[in-house]
């Protein structure tokens, strides 16, 4: 697999924000989003071997992995990584755009889909199918970058039924909208679902790498 890096940090989003976790960030993505802030994994990152991938998780010494990009899902020789993690005793998530199917990834991870809003450029990547192959331990994200956004993604979660899905997670996009405001169209809407903000950029620098 083309591996663009692996560090140990804070996780910074999902419902397991906060705890310590491996990232193990793949090598490219088929999206371009206007607001990414990994583009440096488009095409940056040097190939591992599986081997090579779980020992260097494993020097960390936590027991959760985050397995994201760029788009992960891209490298067919991420299914079997994902597999062999899980049988050493990790946790395991999968961070996805949303627009490559995820049916074939081991059922014991958590699936974590990023639903591209009209912000993003991106919202017509969909691949809807997957929420038929959703579990009840998986999770959605939607990152909201104004108003229109938020109505957009509102109509999402209500007209595949999302939040009965799985947790359901609005992100405020970083410098883009107030977490305030998100917050209080979700009270004023009573939407289930769980306001997320991205931690780590409240932690480190916006712009730093391997955090």
């Amino acid at each position: 697999m083309k591996v663009c890096e692996i560090f140990a940090s804070i996780q910074g989003e999902s419902t397991y924000a906060g705890l310590p976790c491996v990232f193990v960030r793949l090598t490219g993505c088929n999206l371009r989003c206007s607001y990414c802030d990994t583009r440096y994994a488009y095409d940056e990152g040097r190939d591992m071997t599986e081997d090579e991938i779980v020992e260097a998780v494993r020097s960390y010494g936590f027991k959760l992995v985050e397995i994201t990009g760029g788009e992960p899902l891209l490298q067919n020789e991420v299914l079997p990584l994902i597999s062999r993690l899980i049988d050493s005793g990790l946790r395991v998530l999968i961070e996805t755009n949303g627009s490559v199917n995820i049916s074939d990834v081991d059922g014991r991870a958590t699936i974590i889909m990023d639903v591209k809003t009209p912000g993003s450029g991106m919202s017509e990547t969909l691949h809807a199918a997957n929420f038929e192959h959703l579990k009840r331990t998986d999770e959605l994200k939607l990152v909201i970058t104004s108003s229109a956004d938020y109505e957009w993604a509102k109509e999402i979660v209500a007209k595949f039924g999302l939040s009965e899905k799985c947790a359901v997670l609005f992100s405020p996009a970083y410098g883009m909208i107030q977490p305030s405001d998100l917050s209080a169209w979700i009270l004023r809407d009573r939407l289930p679902v769980r306001l997320n903000l991205q931690l780590h950029k409240y932690i480190y620098h916006p712009d730093q790498r391997g955090v």
